[in-house]
């Protein structure tokens, strides 16, 4: 059965579910941020710098002008610029190392002065800058000899493509990754709370054989302990329910027995002092039966630890040996205790009397008139190990487990004049409410019943005062 632990609310431990958010937001974070660092740079540098395809063509320009110059001089350089005007519609000039024209067109003083201010086709290209940038393109087999100056096409101009690339990078990639991020939190949050309100529809619809899937159970977090504790919830409810059906068929099965025996005694012929003994008889019988099958439901279905004392287990034994003796007619040396003073377990005194009274009755039933029911058991670390054993021939090892069971009784196996098969049951209940076990095993002889309680500290002054129990 799954208990959770004790958890401090301020401190979250290390498979806490925050930790999960915590890593999951972080990485998140940072990947936006290593991602805007990155991309941000390659897209800066793809908006800034001339593409390949634009430096080809810008040095076929400059090959051309140099061929022009070294083959036709001034002539070839102007034959050369005027069929550039018809493939290129922007500002071409070629001039030589001393930033002078080598066409038959001199620069006027404005081209002059933006000689001055020329770029490489290797530099970034600055759209800050009011007009088409002027790039320098040097001749290729022999640069010394001079070098193209073009004012930049508008077609060649570097980010061409930058409201696309900027839409592309701040607004669809952090969406998709943003979506990414909401379906993990969906994964992580969503379908355990989806699952357990399943579970929750499943106990309205009555369906109390429903679980938390195990994707929730396995989990090592808060939502994970909340999914195992709807699960014992369940197993609780479930195993409540079933044992109150089966309590109400064995009851209504076992008041028809002292029911008819009521009717035929009613309709006998016999006299008013039989009838008043078999009817005081009778109604005895079933306030029993009616008194333990309560006694067994409260224990099943109460929740609440009782209160706990230390408990002297000899001086606990004397009280119920008298009172069994008293019922049983059997001699008070029949009934054995090997333990001594120094045995104090914590419990309830009421429940472990009650437990320890109902296996005395059963041994006493079950065994023979000049049997010997013995008392005893040793301390096993923070536990007492108590065992109490007959001589009335035992059971099947397949039935040392059924025995606890509502309403078992072996008759065949182990001979005596009945009860109603509640009596082990009522003390396993009530033992384990103590945080102890309780078992059987056979001695081959007899019975012997192993209770295991907690160890109590022996008080310095005290005084065993057993109460009413109810």
């Amino acid at each position: 059965m799954y208990s959770a632990p004790p958890r401090s609310a301020e401190v979250p431990n290390r498979h806490s579910l925050f930790w999960k958010l915590a890593i999951l937001l972080v990485g998140f974070c940072l990947l936006m941020i290593g991602l805007s660092w990155t991309w941000g740079r390659h897209m800066q540098t793809q908006n800034a710098y001339l593409s390949d395809e634009a430096r080809i063509l810008l040095s076929g320009y400059a090959a051309e002008a140099e061929q022009a110059w070294l083959q036709g001089g001034r002539s070839g350089v102007d034959a050369w610029l005027a069929d550039m005007a018809d493939r290129e519609s922007t500002w071409i000039s070629v001039v030589g190392p001393d930033l002078q024209s080598l066409s038959s067109t001199p620069l006027t003083p404005e081209q002059s002065r933006k000689m001055t201010f020329l770029r490489g086709v290797d530099w970034p290209v600055s759209r800050r800058v009011t007009g088409l940038p002027w790039m320098r393109v040097p001749f290729v087999e022999r640069p010394e000899l001079g070098l193209l100056v073009i004012e930049l096409p508008q077609r060649l101009l570097p980010g061409q493509y930058r409201l696309y690339w900027q839409a592309l990078t701040n607004g669809i990639i952090p969406g998709l990754f943003t979506l990414l991020l909401c379906v993990g939190l969906y994964r992580m949050l969503i379908m355990p709370l989806i699952q357990l309100r399943e579970q929750a529809n499943a106990w309205r619809a009555d369906r109390l054989s429903a679980r938390v899937a195990s994707s929730t159970t396995s989990r090592q977090d808060e939502l994970g302990e909340l999914g195992r504790a709807f699960d014992d919830m369940a197993e609780r409810l479930q195993g409540t329910v079933a044992l109150q059906q089966q309590l109400l068929r064995d009851l209504s099965h076992e008041l028809r027995t002292p029911l008819s025996r009521l009717r035929v005694a009613c309709e006998g012929e016999a006299d008013a002092g039989q009838l008043r003994e078999r009817l005081g008889r009778e109604i005895d019988c079933m306030q029993r039966l009616v008194e333990d099958a309560l006694q067994l439901a409260w224990l099943d279905t109460e929740r609440a630890p009782p209160s706990q004392e230390p408990i002297q287990v000899q001086a606990l034994w004397e009280m119920l040996a008298e009172d069994a003796c008293f019922e049983s007619t059997w001699p008070p040396a029949q009934l054995h205790c090997a333990l001594d003073a120094s045995c104090w377990v914590q419990g309830n005194l009421n429940s472990v009397a009650q437990a320890l009274e109902n296996i005395l009755r059963n041994a006493i039933r079950h065994s023979p008139a000049t049997g010997m029911i013995r008392l005893d058991g040793h301390r096993h670390g923070k536990y007492w190990l108590l065992w109490l054993e007959d001589q009335g021939g035992g059971v099947a090892e397949t039935e040392l487990e059924r025995i606890f069971a509502p309403f078992t009784r072996l008759d065949g196996s182990r001979p005596g004049d009945g009860g109603f098969g509640l009596g082990l049951s009522i003390a396993r209940n009530a033992i384990a409410r103590q945080g102890g076990k309780l078992w059987a095993q056979n001695t081959g002889q007899g019975l012997r019943l192993y209770i295991q309680l907690p160890v109590a500290a022996e008080p310095h002054t005290a005084s065993l005062k057993l109460q009413a129990r109810s």
